[in-house]
């Protein structure tokens, strides 16, 4: 459990539905700060195609996507984190990616979850760097990363194309430890 009646697990393909309903309902929310998404996007086959592709890249070891779900209750996903780009060798790192449902922001679910992904990128992983990037104005997803331990590192101009247009980034990296990577 990371916080209290909230759990973090990997995703599954049972959790197209819950995506697909926790996505409808955050649709206008996330719009903002997501790349536009087709009409199939939010229905359960388009997230079982979406997890399909998740946990193919997950068998590859370049992903590991996880879910914020409520425990004792519903089992409602509450949102999610996820490893992507994992890079083994002298490089060593992944960036982050998540997002909480609107409904449960501001309650440090988002940073419960950066934490123990945090711990199992260096403890299970042996990752030696993470990067995120947030738009400009997101100050909420700053306070996380600032939070966790993350620095600000440099400005990505026109990064991703979100809500209709190139948009900066500001860009942060934690470093995990110094240790050499595994031999190969």
């Amino acid at each position: 459990m990371i916080a209290d009646g909230v759990d973090m697990r990997e995703i599954v393909l049972g959790d197209a539905a819950g995506m697909a309903e926790v996505m409808v309902r955050n649709r206008g929310y996330m719009a903002v700060s997501e790349p536009p998404r087709a009409e199939g996007f939010y229905t359960e086959h388009g997230q079982r195609e979406r997890i399909e592709g998740l946990l193919a890249e997950r068998d590859g070891g370049r992903v590991v996507p996880y879910v914020l779900v409520e425990t004792g209750g519903s089992g409602a996903i509450l949102g999610n984190i996820t490893l992507n780009n994992v890079v083994r060798g002298p490089l060593c790192s992944a960036s982050v990616g998540y997002w909480i449902d609107q409904a449960r922001t501001g309650r440090g679910l988002a940073s419960a979850a950066l934490a123990a992904v945090i711990r199992v990128a260096r403890d299970e992983i042996g990752l030696h760097r993470l990067a995120a990037g947030t738009l400009l104005d997101n100050l909420a997803s700053q306070r996380v990363l600032a939070k966790a331990g993350f620095e600000e590192y440099g400005l990505a101009r026109r990064y991703l194309y979100v809500n209709g247009a190139w948009r900066d980034h500001r860009l942060f990296q934690l470093l995990l430890h110094d240790d050499p990577p595994a031999a190969a």
